[in-house]
C-alpha cells in the first residue's frame, strides 16, 4: 500500500476504534503513561500499528479473536521487529 493510501486508511481507522482500542487509548493518550507519547493508528509502512510509541520504538496491538494464530500477524510482527520495533500484542 502506498504511503498516501496508508495515511488515509490510518485516518479512517481512527474514526472507527474497537471498544478495546477506545479503552486502551484513554490510558495511553496525552502522555499519561509515565510521560511516554503514543500515537493511535500510526502508519509504519507497509502496516498500520494500533498504537505506537516512537521514542521507545514500541508497537501495541489490541486484537480480537479474528487474529488468533494469524500467519499475517506473525509476518507483520517479524517485519516490525526486523526494523527495530518491539511488539506487544493483546
Amino acid at each position: 500500500m502506498r504511503n498516501s493510501k496508508l495515511k488515509y486508511r490510518a485516518c479512517d481507522l481512527r474514526t472507527q476504534p474497537t471498544d478495546a482500542e477506545r479503552t486502551l487509548w484513554r490510558q495511553l493518550r496525552s502522555e499519561q503513561l509515565s510521560g511516554w507519547k503514543f500515537r493511535r493508528q500510526h502508519p509504519i509502512p507497509p502496516y498500520i500499528a494500533d498504537f505506537a510509541c516512537i521514542q521507545a520504538k514500541l508497537v501495541v496491538e489490541v486484537d480480537g479473536g479474528q487474529h488468533a494464530d494469524s500467519a499475517y500477524d506473525s509476518a507483520r510482527d517479524e517485519h516490525l521487529r526486523h526494523h527495530g520495533w518491539r511488539v506487544l500484542r493483546f
